[in-house]
């Protein structure tokens, strides 16, 4: 589903946040996130506001010991397994939902009022990289097991459909993105798996959201691989990677010709000191020549203009509390700068 032209540069945020107060998260989304608010995921509060771990309640045979996430065969696991399926194919969602010990922030958030919002933002963790951080128990991951890597794409696509359905109650529409850090490393020997089953892995998620559907990767990797999705977002660290997007030319003009929209990652989030010696105006200007780049390449300029949103590069879990308002805030401003360019 593609977002109105009018949605043009506003900034949601791409899901963590430094915080261990939820309400004080949510507070920050709320000042600087109004348009497109985003629920804040906190890992620094807990072990199972992980990213794996926040989104592996309800999979079958699934154990947690001294923060590794194991799947384990035997006793009801078959059983287990058999029972996922039957509430797969029966679409039930209650007992996949994300609770206040994994996901404190999604609780303030779902009790909050967001006047002004246009849309509403969630993630959930891709099935590549959640399949990678999970193993069985030989500690081989579960991406390499192909009946656990088929549940893990279903599991989650459950997940990304309970938690939109969750969020529709505060704003007309909503934005899931499929979260896949690790597909930094495809093509290495770490993720040794072939280009199109990545991509069945992600539309197996991208079919159970009904909105708009996204995927995030915060590192370089093959962006035609994504693009050829059926995404409608694609979120990417333009603080980093702008130009090694362009290479892909061919792809992005067929991917905004669909409607798709790139989440502009500008902020920079590799450190505080990188994030508070950083300006609104020196990041505008770079996003403005990363536009210019990228439509010297073939891409029409009128499309990366207002199919476009704003986001940090990452999450903002690594900065400390006032690097992350500084980055919000950063934002803000790209964003006030960008849509009065275009007359927004």
């Amino acid at each position: 589903m593609a977002l109105p032209g009018d949605f043009a540069f506003l900034p949601p945020a791409v899901g963590s946040l430094p915080h261990t107060d939820p309400v004080a998260a949510c507070a920050l989304v709320r000042r600087y996130l109004p348009a497109i608010p985003a629920w804040p995921q906190l890992p620094r509060r807990d072990f199972r506001e992980s990213l794996p771990a926040q989104f592996g309640r309800g999979f079958p045979g699934l154990v947690e010991r001294n923060g590794r996430l194991t799947v384990e065969r035997g006793g009801t696991f078959e059983a287990d397994l058999e029972e996922f399926y039957r509430r797969y194919l029966e679409d039930e969602l209650d007992e996949l939902s994300l609770d206040e010990e994994h996901a404190a922030g999604f609780a303030a958030f779902l009790a909050q009022d967001f006047p002004a919002a246009r849309a509403v933002k969630g993630h959930v963790i891709g099935p590549v990289s959640w399949a990678l951080a999970v193993t069985d128990q030989q500690r081989r991951p579960i991406l390499y097991d192909e009946v656990l890597a088929d549940a893990a794409a279903r599991h989650l696509r459950l997940q990304a459909a309970w938690q939109e359905r969750a969020l529709a109650r505060l704003a007309p529409q909503t934005i899931i993105v499929v979260d896949e850090p690790y597909l930094a490393s495809f093509g290495s020997a770490f993720l040794a798996v072939e280009r199109g089953e990545v991509q069945a892995l992600l539309e197996h998620v991208f079919a159970g959201i009904r909105g708009a559907a996204g995927v995030h990767c915060c590192g370089n990797t093959d962006w035609s691989m994504l693009l050829e999705t059926s995404a409608d977002v694609l979120s990417f660290d333009a603080s980093t990677y702008a130009d090694t997007l362009a290479l892909y030319p061919d792809a992005l003009r067929a991917f905004l010709a669909r409607g798709g929209i790139l989440a502009w990652g500008i902020v920079p989030t590799g450190s505080d000191e990188q994030v508070l010696s950083a300006s609104a105006e020196g990041l505008t200007d770079r996003l403005r020549e990363a536009l210019r780049r990228m439509a010297s390449k073939g891409v029409p300029l009128e499309a990366l203009q207002t199919q476009a949103l704003l986001t940090p590069a990452c999450g903002l879990a690594t900065l400390s509390e006032r690097g992350a308002e500084r980055a919000l805030a950063l934002l803000a401003e790209v964003s006030s700068r960008m849509r009065d360019a275009i007359g927004l």
